[in-house]
């Protein structure tokens, strides 16, 4: 387990990444400063990462999870409902791969506006 620390001047949130392949690709290309997509409630930007999904990835996903979304290369964090979902739950554009969750209250993260620069860094 990895724990990182996501954050701009206005607020910041820990999470945990899992210590899997995944995780671990995402863990060596840190640190990454890049400006915010919001997508209902889902904050995303694009990595420099190509990433192959695992079998088990879906678009269905839990309120805190952070994920990479392939056709974006994107680094996803999930904290309620995005355009697709059906309710109260997360759902991704499209199948996406779990690798980590957060560890801190998520409603800092509804401030976040478009083009907002984030900092995520290993602590």
């Amino acid at each position: 387990m990895f724990d990182i620390r996501i954050h701009n001047q206005d607020f910041s949130v820990r999470a945990r990444i899992d210590d899997s392949p995944i995780g671990r690709r995402i863990v060596d290309a840190l640190p990454f400063h890049a400006h915010a997509r919001v997508w209902g409630h889902e904050i995303y930007f694009g990595t420099s990462l190509e990433i192959d999904l695992p079998a088990d990835a879906s678009a269905d996903v839990e309120v805190g999870a952070l994920a990479y979304w392939p056709p974006g290369h994107a680094f996803c964090i999930f904290f309620g409902p995005t355009p697709e979902s059906d309710g109260d739950r997360p759902r991704a554009a499209g199948p996406v791969a779990v690798f980590g969750h957060l560890l801190d209250d998520h409603r800092p993260l509804g401030f976040v506006k478009d083009g907002d620069l984030l900092e995520v860094e290993r602590m």
